[in-house]
């Protein structure tokens, strides 16, 4: 496998370069408000007004649906303010346009905003477990490289499988291997820490990397999803099965020595060498019987 490429629905948990928080989000509304207020009460004029579409984007975009039409409330608020004349006549047909508009952009604005993550979402997610697909995975690995590689600090891989789906399928049914993934899945995602990212790269696959995570560490924590799994009594295809039903074999490997045999700057390399390594030793898991860990 080439770990080359980029919750929430269940178990999501992204790793991103710095955006535009919240806070910085507002002061910049409030200071674009501000500003365009000022020229709209100086000049009065239609071309000013219409900048009052700017914060109104912004907050929707950055802040969410209510902050977006909060920023319209309050354009409309200091239109009025920067206009006095608007109190004591009546409005023209421009200013019930003007008005109109400002709500409009908010609502238009808010609604694509919310289709764009959605898509984002769905574009990253795998649909049967919730968890990362593989390319969003791998852009997150490649993010915690880098932050290990700068910080010193070690990075564990754990790669894992459903032991014995085969049987389950040929006996049950594949909607009932299908649930049996999607049950491990949304375990996974219950029981990882919010340092962790998660993905399914195959059928009944699973990748997870934790940065800030020694080789003890990881074991315990690979120790307790395989404990979490086998305690499930699950139902599947509408039939119950008793516990101690599912298992995974787990295998791991830090990034001791693994991140410094790669070269400087080749990120993806250095991934594919961890992750070889924890799959080698899943290996080695199913070797022994499965439901059980190895580290490589």
């Amino acid at each position: 496998m080439q770990l080359t490429h980029e919750l929430s629905a269940a178990g999501i948990r992204v790793i991103q370069r710095p955006r535009m928080t919240k806070t910085l989000a507002f002061a910049m509304v409030v200071g674009l408000l501000l500003v365009i207020f000022e020229l709209d009460r100086r000049t009065d004029a239609a071309p000013v007004q219409h900048l009052y579409h700017l914060p109104i984007i912004v907050a929707s975009l950055r802040m969410g649906s209510m902050a977006g039409l909060g920023t319209s409330v309050a354009s409309v608020v200091m239109y009025h303010l920067a206009n006095p004349t608007l109190m004591s006549s009546r409005y023209k047909d421009t200013d019930i346009i003007q008005i109109a508009l400002f709500v409009v952009v908010a609502l238009v604005t808010t609604r694509m905003a919310n289709d764009a993550r959605r898509l984002h979402q769905l574009a990253t997610t795998d649909d049967l477990t919730g968890l990362h697909n593989l390319r969003s995975f791998e852009a997150q690995l490649n993010e915690m490289i880098r932050a290990s590689r700068t910080s010193s600090v070690p990075l564990a891989m754990l790669v894992l499988d459903v032991d014995r789906l085969k049987t389950i399928n040929d006996t049950h049914g594949h909607l009932a291997g299908a649930e049996a993934v999607r049950l491990v899945g949304h375990t996974l995602a219950a029981h990882l820490p919010p340092e962790a990212v998660a993905c399914r790269y195959g059928g009944d696959e699973f990748a997870i990397a934790i940065a800030g995570c020694g080789e003890y560490r990881a074991w315990t924590i690979a120790d307790k999803l395989r404990g979490e799994v086998h305690a499930l009594a699950p139902m599947l295809a509408s039939k119950y099965f008793r516990a101690k039903t599912l298992s995974i074999s787990v295998g791991l490997a830090c990034s001791n020595g693994y991140l410094a045999a790669a070269p400087d700057g080749d990120v993806a390399r250095a991934g594919e060498a961890l992750f070889k390594a924890a799959d080698s030793a899943l290996y080695l898991a199913k070797e022994q019987g499965g439901n059980c860990v190895s580290a490589g």
